[in-house]
């Protein structure tokens, strides 16, 4: 069997196959996560970023591969996740870019696209390391360049791509320490052989069978309130919701009356699609969770039990819910108001602070402030560019600071700047600690660039800790860690370890302190408490009674508690 060119029907498979086989891996390549830690999201942002290409693929009415191509980039662009998802948004752009005026694609036309998309990637990160997903895109494709000389069949020369990326995978754990001390591969890279496989097998008529990527409980909650708070519904005006009621259900498939089918994920999507909007159905095989906002919740919860019982019912009126927000935020901070073509009136502001966390009581602490408008994401759940890019515009501001506080959020945050029509900053806050140190030198009658500036020099005056657990057994950084105990972080490094979490909070910040130390704030996750989060108080004032120790409820996930020590 010999293929010579790639037309939109083989073009269309390639990228639902690759989209469909990085969903079924997801879980797999969160696992190669460096740090033993539950928030390993590689291969979840990667999926999600490409099941986002994907869907613009096909929306796409052109039959010409490079309107294709170009309606994939886009789609990635818009919904990359983390900088995994960035990254992979990038190799798409330039490989789109490298196929401009092309109906169909020869394996010359191929080779040619795959090497700009790698040169692309290269060009998008300030610092390309070793080791990761970039060496991994550039091997391949020199492999592709060598291949292109001897043979014309996309079959050999996609499936050399392949097995060249494949290789470069393995050889990262010599490239990157960190991989080979913890004994596994770049999970970004890892992603991206998974892309090729499938284009792979596409093109040469094996049979892909991908099972649906099935979340955990948790994983499932995360996505629905990731997709609920996708966009920054301060600024709406309660009559443009065209679908006002947010409706969420649990069912239990299977169980019930009034079951009468089994359930089939494309089926029950489609109905409910037909509904509302900001749709999202997540299941395993037990249950399957829903997210949608619709005009017909009633509708919703009917065509739920048909398929189990109903384990679990939300309906929110977002009008109602939105006028009461305005008229909050009328109350708590006026601000100028600017005519619209109407004759209308609507509150505008001049610099939008936009700070991504996850908890309600980080939020509230964020507000506390100074933050306009907060995005719900983080560990667990990176928010899209979209996600940025939708905040930005819904905040009617004439410029906008953003706060990732987080590092895996930061390209897709300066992603975002180049999309939106308003001057944009990135403050690269890695940290909740640093995003709100950063705030204390925000200044209103101070320029953009000048905020920036001061904001960023504030990051380093603040020690960030993080405690959660170990998901599995390892040795990072010389430091011998055990499944199932916990683990203290200090700006990204683990430093302490052990089977209690109270003693693991206290020898982390005793880790944390100096002779200039003054100030401790512990943020209480869902799974901290405030008995702990006193002991650990009480333990340090015997180190330092000098202290000024401060306990807030967060909400965060993953983390029990986060901890700052200024």
């Amino acid at each position: 069997m010999t293929v010579t060119k790639i037309t939109n029907l083989e073009f269309g498979k390639m990228v639902q196959a690759a989209s469909a086989c990085l969903e079924q891996n997801a879980e797999f390549i969160n696992s190669l996560n460096v740090f033993p830690v539950p928030d390993g999201d590689t291969g979840t942002n990667m999926s999600m970023s490409l099941a986002s290409g994907a869907k613009y693929e096909r929306e796409e009415i052109s039959t010409r591969v490079d309107d294709l191509a170009a309606a994939v980039a886009k789609g990635l662009l818009m919904g990359a996740r983390g900088n995994s998802g960035v990254i992979l948004s990038q190799i798409f752009r330039g490989f789109s870019k490298g196929m401009e005026g092309k109906a169909e694609l020869t394996a010359q036309d191929f080779v040619e696209a795959y090497a700009n998309g790698a040169k692309t990637a290269y060009k998008a990160v300030m610092k390309p390391t070793e080791g990761t997903i970039l060496t991994v895109v550039r091997e391949s494709a020199a492999a592709g360049n060598k291949k292109i000389t001897e043979t014309d069949d996309l079959i050999e020369v996609i499936e050399t791509i392949f097995h060249a990326a494949d290789e470069a995978l393995k050889t990262t754990p010599d490239l990157l320490p960190v991989l080979k001390e913890v004994g596994v591969v770049d999970s970004g890279g890892q992603g991206l052989v998974f892309v090729l496989q499938a284009f792979y097998e596409v093109l040469s008529g094996k049979t892909i069978e991908v099972e649906s990527y099935q979340p955990d409980n948790a994983q499932m909650d995360e996505m629905i309130n990731a997709e609920h708070h996708r966009s920054a519904q301060g600024q709406l005006n309660p009559d443009d919701i065209k679908y006002g009621y947010c409706t969420e259900i649990m069912v239990r498939l299977g169980r019930g009356k009034q079951v009468d089918q089994e359930f089939d994920y494309d089926k029950f999507y489609e109905k409910l699609a037909g509904l509302g909007d900001s749709l999202l159905v997540v299941n395993d095989e037990e249950v399957v969770k829903v997210h949608v906002h619709t005009e017909h919740p009633g509708e919703v919860l009917a065509w739920g039990q048909e398929f189990g019982d109903l384990q679990k019912v939300k309906v929110d009126n977002m009008r109602w819910q939105q006028e009461e927000i305005m008229q909050s935020d009328e109350q708590e901070s006026p601000v100028p108001a600017a005519e619209q073509p109407n004759g209308e009136t609507t509150k505008t502001i001049d610099t939008a602070i936009i700070s991504i966390s996850s908890g309600d009581g980080i939020a509230t602490l964020f507000k506390s402030l100074g933050v306009t408008h907060v995005i719900n994401g983080g560990q667990t759940m990176n928010p899209s560019t979209q996600d940025i890019v939708d905040a930005i515009n819904a905040s009617g501001a004439k410029s906008a600071i953003v706060l990732p506080n987080n590092g895996n959020i930061f390209m897709a945050a300066e992603q975002s700047v180049d999309v939106v029509d308003i001057p944009v900053k990135i403050v690269h806050s890695k940290t909740i600690a640093q995003g709100m140190a950063s705030l204390l030198e925000f200044n209103p009658d101070a320029t953009l660039e000048d905020n920036q500036t001061a904001m960023e020099e504030a990051l380093s005056t603040v020690k960030s800790g993080e405690v959660t657990v170990s998901i599995r057994d390892t040795t990072v950084d010389g430091v011998e860690i055990k499944k199932d105990n916990y683990i203290g972080i200090v700006d990204g490094k683990i430093t302490v370890t052990h089977p209690e979490i109270k003693q693991t909070a206290i020898d982390m910040v005793k880790s944390m302190l100096d002779e200039d130390s003054e100030i401790v704030t512990i943020i209480m996750g869902t799974e901290g408490n405030q008995a702990d989060a006193q002991e650990i108080e009480n333990a340090l004032y015997e180190v330092d009674d000098e202290l000024e120790i401060e306990i807030h409820e967060g909400g965060q996930p993953v983390y029990p508690y986060l901890i700052s020590v200024e």
